[in-house]
């Protein structure tokens, strides 16, 4: 999508701190984190949610978790943890209608998260 801000960033047309990226994902830093590791992991193929997801997203879904791991190691947050979470919907909290999941960790966090 021409105007979407993650499809942007994917293009590099905005700049953003990139931790990691392969052919078809991106992972960067939020630019309002709220964690001390705060990482968003895209796919650069426009997707509004997972709900747009089908049987041929299966390499596409592990590239994004592949990413999310790799953060993990990078941030030294292998043993103490990461919350790896998408939110899917406004009643979710999604404000951007791009699939992204957030990597969170550096911090004890609570459940249930609201």
């Amino acid at each position: 999508m021409e105007s979407c801000v993650f499809c942007r960033i994917a293009r590099k047309e905005v700049q953003s701190d990139v931790l990691w990226e392969s052919e078809n994902v991106m992972a960067f830093r939020d630019a309002d984190p709220v964690a001390p590791t705060h990482v968003l992991v895209i796919p650069k193929r426009h997707l509004q949610s997972v709900l747009d997801l089908v049987g041929a997203d299966a390499g596409l879904l592990f590239e994004v978790f592949q990413a999310a791991s790799a953060v993990a190691r990078m941030e030294g947050l292998e043993e103490t943890g990461i919350r790896i979470l998408t939110n899917v919907g406004p009643d979710a909290g999604q404000d951007i209608l791009h699939m992204h999941f957030h990597v969170l960790g550096g911090m004890r966090m609570g459940w249930p998260p609201c």
